[in-house]
């Protein structure tokens, strides 16, 4: 069977067409007879020969037969069937195809299929009347027999691409067929009239609706072969055009949008407000307007996600587990917003990336730290020279989706200037009744964050404003025992260290002691960022020995970490070696985590002064004047030489300002054992705020308390027992190794100590 490739004609099947041998010489036709088959390829683009593979060609093609040949060497054809083509190949210069027979949807009654190719033959009659060459064609229309007939004789002119030909051909039902092909001559017959006539009186309904396709796509066309033949000089106007229509805007920025594009064409490239036109049309098309399909929440693979990527912090990653099965049930975020709150390094915003990970999200950080104006949250107004959207939707942006998890950095260090308040502006990002219609200054229409999941973070509750902190569900991130510290080395970050410095775990062991070590005499956080940077200078010096070849392999044990790391910049405060009356331990937070400090009193010789050192605080300085008198009260005799001597209360390490409400039993209880001269066993700590009537009082930062003084050898720790249910986030390592007792006044106190 002779095979040719032919392009961008419409074949169908019953159709009769000619065409002249010699325009088809390079495919060897050599000669062709009556009856002979012929098979015809439809290529999907013009391409020479040498060029052509099996997948330039569709897959649907026409088997047709030949029904004569005339001396001038014309070719009669009458397409017989529809075929699937396939298994081509190049054989000799020629090309080879298996084909087998399409069948036919016969969906439409012959009578029916007559009625509207008389309709449609009359169409085009009337229609080319109205030119000069219309006597001549008109001969012509009057010999077509069927639609098929009709619109392969006038393929040529209709205002159809290739593919959409294409569609007509490779059709099934008769039905749509007939439908595609009426559609697609009526356009041409009124798009026609729309470019070569005036402007005529009113038209049917249905004429209006096909001229107005018809002109619609004549644009495009034309639109997309300038596109294809100058990409590089596609307009602004057509590209912004373009995103528009494929952004999948609310109706509110579409017709913003449009506006604006509006306003760019009549500025023009030289206008002055063209770039800012500009950078606003390429910000909004930017953006995510879609929603996006809500995965289902595999609450197993969030365990195991967070179990990998953080140690510890058990009841952290439950609340965490807990807020994804909700969402999982409500098929968004709902309920509280996530704060985690807890001092530098301890894993904040990493679970936000891990969260992210779990839920196969894409994650987004956005730092809030020293923000102060509220045009940071909420954009500035397009008026103002130099505008710019805000952080929230700049990062909404830069994650290309709606539905991030975005985490908001240090939401404690937003600051309250004249130029607005950021933590009001930021009450409507976070609010799920607010955010679903978000709207940004710069933009000016609304935007729907409420897809978005926010995980904020902060090293502590006592900058964040009320309404703010109201909105969020605050989850205490306690620190990590010394335990745990060794395990998240081990595990976590000494292999990622290693791999950032180019060390191979071949070359480089780091043993249990000497990780310990680094810890207990290196670090003084609640966090691993210390550590982890201590691993880093470990690991600096170690590839310094590895690249000059002084070692092949190194082993830094516990001995040898000095070597590494230098020596011991850090002391920990050690329980005292032996009782001193008036000096007694107390604990203390910090915001690297929980310190012992010892509180010093002494009698000077003199009139009854308080002398008060150690950068105490005003509320510290409270808790003195507190502890005082309720120690003359309890002894009022011992007090009597108060009247003689100057009491001289002192916090050791001067430099370092102190304040909080949790020093009140253990100045009362020093004073107490100076005045009585009973010394205080150095086993014990304590930590609570005394009233003036002698009751303990509570106290925050529990578990970093006891951390403190896990590590520094006490065995005994007095508590507020209002504090006795914090007991639970303390971790079991730490409540092992020491002994607690609840007071609830300063008797009980007194009587633990033995005073």
């Amino acid at each position: 069977m002779i095979t040719i490739p032919v392009y961008d004609i419409i074949l169908l099947p019953g159709v009769s067409f000619y065409f002249k041998k010699d325009a088809y010489e390079k495919w060897n036709l050599g000669e062709m007879e009556e009856g002979e088959d012929v098979l015809f390829l439809l290529l999907r683009e013009q391409k020479d020969f040498s060029e052509m593979t099996s997948e330039d060609f569709y897959p649907v093609g026409f088997a047709a037969r030949v029904e004569g040949v005339d001396g001038e060497g014309v070719v009669q054809m009458k397409v017989q069937n529809r075929v699937s083509i396939s298994d081509l190949e190049q054989v000799d210069g020629k090309m080879t195809a298996t084909a087998s027979i399409l069948p036919e949807l016969d969906d439409i009654p012959e009578k029916e299929a007559k009625e509207r190719f008389e309709r449609m033959r009359a169409s085009y009659l009337q229609f080319i009347q109205g030119f000069q060459w219309g006597v001549w064609a008109r001969n012509i229309v009057l010999h077509w027999r069927s639609m098929e007939e009709l619109v392969c004789a006038s393929s040529g002119y209709l205002n159809l691409t290739w593919e959409e030909k294409y569609a007509v051909m490779a059709e099934d039902s008769r039905s749509r067929r007939y439908e595609l092909m009426e559609q697609a001559v009526y356009e041409f017959i009124e798009g026609t009239k729309a470019t070569e006539a005036a402007k005529e009186a009113q038209q049917s309904d249905h004429e209006k609706v096909y001229r107005e396709a018809a002109l619609k796509k004549q644009i495009d066309f034309l639109q997309k072969e300038l596109d294809a033949m100058h990409p590089e000089n596609i307009s602004d106007v057509r590209k912004f055009e373009l995103k528009i229509e494929e952004s999948g805007m609310n109706e509110t920025a579409r017709r913003e949008a449009e506006k604006v594009l509006n306003r760019m064409k009549q500025e023009g490239k030289e206008g002055h407000e063209y770039g800012m036109l500009y950078d606003y049309l390429d910000f909004v098309t930017s953006l995510s307007w879609k929603r996006e399909e809500v995965p289902e929440i595999d609450l197993g693979k969030v365990e195991q996600v967070l179990d990998e990527d953080h140690y510890g912090l058990k009841k952290v990653k439950e609340r965490i587990v807990q807020q994804m099965a909700v969402v999982a049930l409500n098929k968004k975020q709902s309920g509280s917003i996530l704060l985690f709150v807890g001092a530098p390094g301890t894993g904040k915003t990493s679970f936000g990336q891990g969260i992210a990970r779990a839920l196969g999200r894409k994650y987004v950080r956005i730092s809030l730290g020293g923000v102060r104006d509220e045009a940071e949250i909420r954009g500035h107004r397009r008026t103002y020279i130099g505008a710019m959207p805000g952080r929230i939707m700049e990062g909404m942006k830069r994650c290309g989706v709606s539905n991030p998890v975005m985490v908001l950095d240090e939401v404690d260090k937003l600051a309250k200037e004249y130029s607005g308040d950021p933590a009001s502006a930021l009450l409507e990002v976070l609010d799920p009744e607010q955010n679903g219609t978000f709207t940004d200054h710069y933009m000016n229409v609304p935007y729907d964050l409420s897809q978005v999941l926010f995980v904020c973070t902060a090293n502590t509750t006592d900058t964040i404003p009320e309404p703010l902190l109201n909105r969020m569900e605050v989850i205490q991130f306690p620190g990590y025992t010394a335990v745990e510290k060794f395990y998240i080395a081990k595990k976590h970050l000494l292999p990622r260290v290693m791999e950032d410095t180019g060390i191979k775990a071949k070359n480089l062991k780091v043993s249990d002691g000497a990780i310990r070590r680094m810890i207990e005499e290196y670090t003084m956080e609640s966090g691993v960022r210390g550590l982890k940077k201590q691993l880093e200078t470990l690991c600096r010096n170690a590839a310094v020995k590895l690249v000059k070849g002084e070692r092949k392999s190194i082993t830094v044990s516990e001995k040898k970490l000095p070597d590494y790391l230098g020596r011991q910049n850090l002391h920990h405060d050690k329980k005292l070696e032996e009782a001193v009356p008036g000096t007694v331990t107390g604990l203390a937070w910090t915001s690297a985590g929980g310190e012992i400090l010892f509180i010093e009193t002494r009698l000077i010789k003199g009139d009854g002064k308080l002398i008060i050192t150690g950068q105490l605080g005003d509320v510290m300085k409270e808790s003195v004047q507190i502890a005082v008198s309720v120690a003359k009260s309890l002894f009022p005799e011992e007090a009597a030489q108060l009247e003689e001597h100057d009491l001289h209360i002192h916090v050791p390490a001067g430099a370092v300002p102190k304040d909080g409400p949790s020093a009140g039993i253990t100045i009362t209880t020093a004073i107490a054992s100076l005045l009585t001269g009973k010394a205080v066993s150095p086993e014990f700590a304590m930590t609570g705020e005394i009233s003036l009537r002698g009751t303990v009082l509570p106290i925050g930062g529990l578990p970093e308390k006891l951390m403190a003084a896990q590590r520094a050898g006490i065995t005994r720790v007095l508590i507020p027992a209002d504090n006795v249910e914090d007991l639970q986030e303390v971790a079991e390592e730490v409540k092992e190794q020491l002994e607690i007792f609840p007071v609830k006044n300063i008797s009980d106190v007194l009587k633990q100590t033995g005073i």
